[in-house]
């Protein structure tokens, strides 16, 4: 370990990082110290995440919940529900957690249900809220351990997203994630894959631009359950930045005709019956109203105005998580793009 400069706490050595501490003469820039500096995520570790005991939702299909909807020093990242499917070969991931410390304490409490090992992990898309835990399962299973995701999230996470998520999560939580390192998948998936664990039957789905361009829902299809990632969540609205609200709605279609499961779980979230069918109303009532206002040349503030009396809208607003905050932005994202479908 390092020792710390005097009147430096070890949070404040989180909060500088490796960069800014050579910057200011704390760390030497002899090569050796500065290779020591750049993998600072091998010699200091966050603290570990408090035991969340698992919800069985089906006979094979069991979910660590969590009920937070953003990573924070308090919560030290846990945002993201982890579920797992035990099967007779083994357990099957879906969605490792945001970081080392996360997953290690997933690794804990599958072994409250189960002592048969981790097989494989499926990731549903890049954002590292749902995949930095890959780092504790193959810390524990070998590097061999099979992680499978559509290409252009395996690209993604291989490239500027897999460096900017980890350091976003440990910015966000205050250091509490150091020591996550990014694994990424090494087994790519796509549409209509079908995998079989044991006795258990899984068949992946993906129709278009989502949340992402590359969400991926995981269809448990013995159990009559499909994990959905982030394409809907439980009273939240998703972030859409690298999204589409039409892509969304879209999508949730196709799954509902394609999987017609009798259990949707949410990457946030707790499964409920009307899931689906909740995030295309929203979806939908803020998406046709920026149409129409977009069609009728009006303003964005008009097209606000629309979406939020518009009954889909209004009735779901004091139940939907974050939604005073962030009901300008989505509006602002569905009328841009509205503007690129009408022109």
């Amino acid at each position: 370990m390092p020792s710390f400069p005097p009147r430096m706490s070890r949070r404040r050595f989180l909060q500088l990082g490796a960069g800014s501490l050579a910057t200011a003469g704390i760390i030497a820039t002899a090569p050796q110290i500065t290779v020591l500096a750049d993998d600072l995520n091998d010699f200091l570790k966050g603290p570990p995440v408090e035991d969340i005991p698992p919800i069985q939702l089906s006979e094979n299909v069991w979910m660590i919940h969590s009920e937070e909807v953003f990573p924070t020093p308090q919560n030290k990242g846990m945002m993201c529900n982890i579920t797992f499917v035990v099967t007779d070969e083994g357990v099957v991931i879906l969605d490792s957690g945001g970081s080392l410390q996360i997953g290690e304490m997933a690794i804990r409490m599958i072994r409250t249900v189960t002592d048969r090992p981790v097989v494989a992990i499926f990731v549903s898309h890049y954002h590292g809220d749902h995949w930095l835990g890959n780092h504790a399962f193959v810390n524990e299973y070998g590097p061999d351990l099979p992680i499978y995701a559509h290409p252009h999230t395996k690209a993604e996470i291989e490239g500027v997203q897999g460096d900017l998520w980890r350091s976003l999560m440990e910015r966000w939580t205050e250091g509490a994630t150091i020591g996550t390192r990014v694994v990424a998948p090494n087994r790519e998936i796509q549409h209509g894959d079908e995998f079989r664990f044991g006795d258990a039957l899984l068949r992946m789905h993906h129709y278009g631009v989502a949340h992402t361009p590359s969400d991926i829902s995981m269809e448990v299809v013995n159990d009559d359950l499909t994990y959905v990632g982030d394409v809907a969540m439980e009273r939240r609205i998703a972030n859409m930045d690298d999204g589409s609200f039409q892509g969304s709605i879209d999508y949730i279609d196709a799954l509902l005709a394609e999987a017609g499961s009798e259990i949707w779980v949410p990457g946030h979230g707790r499964a409920t019956d009307d899931l689906m069918q909740w995030n295309r109303e929203l979806f939908a009532g803020i998406y046709e109203n920026c149409l129409a206002s977009v069609e009728e040349m009006e303003s964005i503030a008009e097209a606000r105005a629309r979406v939020l009396a518009d009954p889909r809208v209004a009735e779901k607003a004091a139940e939907t998580r974050g939604f005073e905050d962030n009901i300008g932005r989505y509006v602002s994202l569905a009328y841009l793009e509205a503007e690129m479908a009408a022109f």
